[in-house]
């Protein structure tokens, strides 16, 4: 039976993710995931394909605040409800322009500081939605936050054990980002699942994931490595009609509730 593994969240987009035992899940994803994102002034994101030092800045989730800590920097506390409502300002995630809330001039500083440049931090403004794309799905509705294109990343351990397998050294499974961890499968058997279903909540396996830089660089140091695992992964796993690297299924979410590790999955 296929279950669920492991669970992970990333609130701020490009940052460093928590592992959870049980996670709330809603039409968006994994609650509070890429929920903030690090922009310019003039409201681009930035990722760790531009700057990889996101990658050393940690997160926490605490019932009533996100709690961000980075080399050097005494820690960051956002409360999750401001006292007042922030005005929204329009920011763009790859071509979609969404609408969020700036979160002020101590994170903008505190970020600004680790980076090394002109930043802002900003907040998911849920008053609007952000459709992913339809041709996908068959034209059933998904939604997301600040992730790429889509609210969950579904990837099977059995599937990075392989991958490693190849590799001169192995790498952990947060060079790939996933929010599900799927055990009890064989490899690369989320390719060909539609479904997966536990409780309340269904993830629909929509399109295959297709990978950027990012795996390349170390988790731990920020740092960008060699070419692996692109070059490995390359060899065999190429999409030609995405025409890029594919490595575990994207998904959007049909029901809300909770998912928690161990959990057995129902697949369709």
């Amino acid at each position: 039976m296929i279950r669920i593994e492991s669970l992970f969240v990333y609130p701020v987009k490009s940052c460093g993710g928590i592992e959870l035992k049980r996670a709330q899940v809603n039409a968006c994803g994994l609650l509070h995931d890429r929920e903030w994102m690090v922009v310019t002034p003039n409201g681009r994101f930035i990722t760790q394909r531009e700057v990889p030092r996101l990658a050393l800045v940690k997160t926490a989730l605490r019932d009533d605040a996100l709690l961000l800590t980075a080399p050097g920097l005494p820690r960051l506390t956002l409360p999750l409800v401001r006292a007042t409502r922030a005005e929204s300002t329009e920011v763009t995630v790859w071509g979609d322009t969404v609408l969020a809330s700036d979160e002020g001039d101590v994170a903008a500083s505190w970020f600004g500081e680790h980076l090394g440049r002109d930043v802002r931090l900003v907040r998911f403004d849920q008053s609007r939605a952000r459709p992913t794309d339809p041709e996908w799905s068959q034209g059933q509705p998904g939604y997301s936050a600040f992730a790429d294109g889509y609210p969950v990343l579904v990837l099977a351990r059995a599937s990075l054990d392989e991958l490693n397998s190849r590799l001169p050294a192995a790498l952990p499974v947060d060079r790939f980002r996933p929010n599900v961890v799927l055990a009890g499968c064989a490899p690369y058997a989320e390719d060909d699942i539609g479904s997966l279903k536990a409780g309340d909540v269904s993830l629909r396996l929509v399109k295959p994931c297709t990978r950027c830089v990012i795996p390349s660089i170390d988790q731990a140091t920020g740092e960008l490595q060699d070419d692996e695992p692109m070059r490995t992964l390359r060899s065999y796993r190429w999409h030609k009609t995405l025409r890029g690297v594919k490595f575990g299924q994207n998904a959007i979410v049909d029901g809300s509730g909770w998912l928690e590790a161990g959990a057995l999955l129902t697949t369709g």
